[in-house]
């Protein structure tokens, strides 16, 4: 089969490789559509967040190995110890790497798992013709959902979650930080969850044009001062979803917030930032992190089926695996006008 296979900084490379077999508690799966993330913009462009050295505790796996943890696809296999699920299914997957034993998977918490990993960048991943993922991992997938709109269901679930751990409530004023597909994707989550009036603030003008059909107004912080516009028009933000991860935005972001207000840091953010807190303690204002998501996936699929949350607008290029390098991993760095970029493996 063909994989596109992380083997250093700058080195992907789609390649053959065997076709994976299911073990014991395990399923295969032929992937139909797959999305490129950040999170593989990172591992290619600069070689962080990969499994190296040695096998993760979980996968038993490491480097090289097959990127891509956002993908849907069709059961293909099952491993011994299977129930529930049957060859010929259409699923998504929950790329999570849990134990199941230590305190937080205990709590429910299996996001913060002590040996917690990324199908995709602790283990082979979805940029592949065929994938063995965990059974756990695996969510059924409603006929009336696309395969694409399946392979975002990942990044929508990182939104989602972060939207529903807020304390965002119906009719309050939103500003998200950063119009990439997580931050549209956060739009469309706050607007599912009854946010009245949504600001988006980036500094490209395609990204933000995408954010305004959303439904959001759009700041451009190169042009203006996103603090000041803001805090004009709407008076103040109940909450602000920084998903850019910047020191600009942040600041703004802790500065538009309202007496008693929040501030969610979705964003992977790879460089310390200082943060206002004499202004957060003025205010009495919240700072709180968001990791993935944890029991989720269903309400997001299913609010997905029934059109509360319409991802397709977010898709603004679809590509071959053959080409994953040069019209995705490196156009996404220099093109800003791409929001999601869906890899066809299968397709439908």
């Amino acid at each position: 089969m063909k994989a596109a296979v992380w083997y250093g900084h700058k080195d992907v490379r789609v390649e053959e490789r065997e076709i994976p077999v299911a073990g014991s508690g395990q399923v295969k799966i032929k992937v139909e559509y797959a999305g490129i993330c950040g999170s593989d913009l990172h591992a290619y462009h600069h070689g962080v967040g990969i499994q190296e050295g040695e096998n993760h505790p979980l996968s038993g796996q490491k480097a090289p190995l097959t990127l891509g943890h956002e993908f849907a696809g069709t059961v293909s296999e099952l491993g011994s110890d299977v129930s529930g699920i049957s060859v010929g299914d259409r699923v998504v997957v929950e790329p999570l790497y849990h134990c199941g034993k230590c305190e937080y998977c205990i709590q429910g918490r299996y996001n913060q798992c002590t040996e917690f990993g990324f199908v995709g960048l602790n283990g082979d991943g979805g940029f592949a013709e065929y994938v063995v993922v965990e059974a756990y991992m695996v969510h059924p997938l409603p006929d009336n959902v696309s395969f694409e709109e399946g392979a975002l269901v990942e990044p929508t679930a990182v939104a989602f979650h972060a939207v529903r751990h807020s304390k965002l409530k119906v009719g309050q004023k939103v500003a998200v930080y950063g119009a990439g597909p997580i931050g549209l994707l956060t739009i469309l989550s706050a607007k599912a969850a009854g946010a009245s009036t949504i600001y988006a603030v980036d500094v490209f003008e395609e990204r933000l044009n995408l954010a305004a059909k959303l439904g959001a107004i759009p700041v451009n912080s190169a042009k203006v001062n996103a603090t000041e516009v803001i805090l004009q028009q709407s008076g103040g933000i109940d909450v602000a979803y920084e998903a850019a991860g910047v020191q600009p935005t942040m600041d703004s972001a802790v500065a538009v917030v309202k007496k008693g207000g929040e501030v969610v840091v979705i964003a992977a953010i790879p460089n310390p930032l200082q943060v206002n807190f004499f202004d957060l303690l003025v205010k009495e204002a919240n700072l709180t992190a968001t990791l993935a998501y944890r029991h989720i996936f269903p309400e997001v699929i299913s609010l997905i089926a029934e059109g509360v949350l319409d991802v397709k607008q977010v898709i603004t290029k679809k590509i071959k695996l053959d080409n994953i390098v040069e019209e995705g991993l490196e156009l996404l760095m220099s093109d800003k006008s791409h929001a999601k970029i869906l890899v066809e493996i299968g397709a439908e």
